[in-house]
């Protein structure tokens, strides 16, 4: 076998060397065809004109905020008179106000027993009915009573009905908002453009109005949890019971604090009652100094049903609807209302 030839190590470098040269001719060659591409293609990156427009709208100043406008103001003044009502009477009368800078005529319907009775109102002075009575919704207002829609916002039966105590006069535009406590319509509130041709401002008006449904829950919530005098503690030791006799009068310790805390509870509603449904005769009876001689049948009916559900003894021993009666309508002044058979033996009573 014979043997191969021994390469030449000279010969071999001569290859690499012309291998080397000719690679490195080829790499400059691509990078000065790279770099010429590269130069042309930066000549034609120019934007176009839609391009710049649009830049332009996107670089544009945002639009300042305006500063409240005199809308706004009468609304948050509005807002402050509601917040400072004290008292659910109050409160409505404030929204007759705050609603009165908004609308032309207002006013607010009492929903009890079934029918709409007329409040108080703003706008409709002169106009008022000789007769008016309460009002037997239609049924265009069953909806809103019962909760499927929030408002009424145009004329038809409903705002007919409601007019018919208030005016003969008919405005152009008008809407109905229902007034809620606890999730339930306890009034209507009527608002039309009087004069004008149209309503103005619809939603600060609804706004008004679900402002003052969530205070007239908030009153109710503060009144239940109006702090309540200690019931008294025995001593530790008592003395041996007296012989059975005649009964004195009981101490306010004798009562179970629960119910208590419940007749106190059914004597404020009733006693609201009375101040939201009649608030012209309370007021007449505070400036005249007779309530019971004004509201007889109001305060015997209130009186009945709260001896209805905790009996004459207790509101014989307790006097607690009284107390209530004369401490929310009488201003403290038991004279007022000397004249209820119910209120004899009153402590305060003279």
């Amino acid at each position: 076998m014979n043997d191969l030839p021994t390469p030449d190590p000279s010969q071999t470098d001569d290859l690499r060397t012309l291998l080397e040269t000719w690679v490195h001719q080829q790499n400059h060659r691509l990078l000065e065809e790279v770099m010429g591409a590269w130069q042309h293609a930066l000549e034609q990156f120019q934007p176009d004109p839609d391009l710049l427009t649009q830049l332009q709208v996107a670089a544009a100043p945002p639009v300042p905020l305006s500063l409240p406008g005199a809308e706004d103001r009468t609304l948050a003044l509005a807002l402050d008179l509601l917040e400072g009502a004290t008292s659910q009477s109050e409160l409505l009368k404030c929204l007759l106000e705050a609603l009165s800078s908004h609308v032309e005529r207002c006013a607010i319907f009492i929903l009890k027993q079934g029918l709409a009775s007329l409040y108080a109102q703003r706008g409709f002075e002169g106009e008022l009915p000789p007769h008016r009575g309460p009002v037997a919704p239609p049924e265009e207002l069953e909806a809103l009573l019962l909760g499927s829609t929030r408002a009424i916002r145009q004329k038809g039966p409903a705002y007919t009905a409601l007019l018919s105590a208030l005016s003969p006069l008919e405005a152009a535009s008008a809407a109905i908002f229902p007034l809620l406590h606890k999730r339930k319509v306890v009034a209507l509130v009527l608002v039309d453009s009087g004069l004008l041709p149209t309503l103005g401002h619809p939603e600060q008006v609804r706004a008004i109005i679900l402002g003052t449904s969530a205070l007239l829950a908030a009153l109710a919530a503060a009144r239940e949890e109006e702090p309540r005098p200690p019931v008294p503690v025995p001593p530790p030791s008592l003395p041996a019971p007296a012989p059975p006799g005649p009964a004195g009068p009981k101490r306010e310790g004798d009562l179970d604090p629960r119910t208590r805390a419940s007749a106190e509870r059914l004597a404020r509603v009733l006693v609201e009652d009375v101040e939201l449904y009649f608030p012209a005769q309370v007021a007449q009876a505070r400036k005249e100094g007779n309530l019971y001689g004004l509201l007889r049948n109001e305060l015997d009916r209130s009186h009945a049903t709260f001896v209805e559900r905790f009996g004459e003894d207790l509101e014989t021993s307790y006097r607690i609807f009284t107390t209530r009666v004369i401490h929310q309508l009488c201003n403290d002044d038991a004279t007022m209302l000397a004249a209820a058979p119910w209120s004899q033996g009153h402590p305060t009573a003279r």
